[in-house]
């Protein structure tokens, strides 16, 4: 292979687990946030009497895999700052924005969420929504829509930034 081209562009370690850590958290969050979860909603699942468990397990894994994309990505950003000598200030803002999105889902909402939906009454079948669940839902959709603006951003900067570079002699 190496009589194709003798030229080759190497990237640091931390480049390629930016863009790979990126790409994946951005694919699984449009899946679950804006295919599965609204297709949940519309068939009717979420009024199912065990779905809040269901969904407090499923959110429960993908809030820690938000985590430690978030922490690797954070790192990445960290490392490549003190490789360069230079701090790309916007880039670390917005990994520490996603960093903290991330922890507001993983211990406030996700946890909130889920014990206002427990039915604690076995023998009452209606479970009707409070309002400040409809409140909270809707402060979940607004920060989800924040977190995946601020991944496209920081997908679309880091792109820019480290992988459009031409190939160096």
């Amino acid at each position: 292979m190496d009589t194709i081209s003798p030229f080759g562009y190497k990237r640091h370690f931390w480049q390629n687990i930016i863009i790979l850590t990126l790409g994946f958290w951005l694919s699984a969050n449009l899946i679950i946030d804006w295919l599965i979860m609204p297709s949940l909603y519309v068939s009717g699942v979420m009024k199912q009497p065990g779905f809040i468990q269901a969904g407090y397990t499923v959110f429960w894994n993908f809030n820690r895999i938000e985590l430690l994309c978030a922490s690797l990505v954070l790192t990445g950003i960290l490392v490549l700052n003190k490789k360069e000598a230079k701090l790309d200030l916007t880039m670390l803002c917005l990994a520490g924005l996603l960093l903290v999105i991330c922890l507001v889902d993983t211990y406030i909402l996700t946890p909130q969420m889920s014990a206002m939906g427990l039915q604690m009454n076995l023998w009452q079948m209606n479970i009707k929504i409070a309002n400040i669940m409809n409140t909270l839902h809707r402060f979940y959709l607004i920060i989800e829509a924040v977190k995946l603006i601020a991944v496209c951003t920081l997908f679309s900067l880091y792109w820019g930034k480290y992988c459009t570079r031409s190939k160096e002699t």
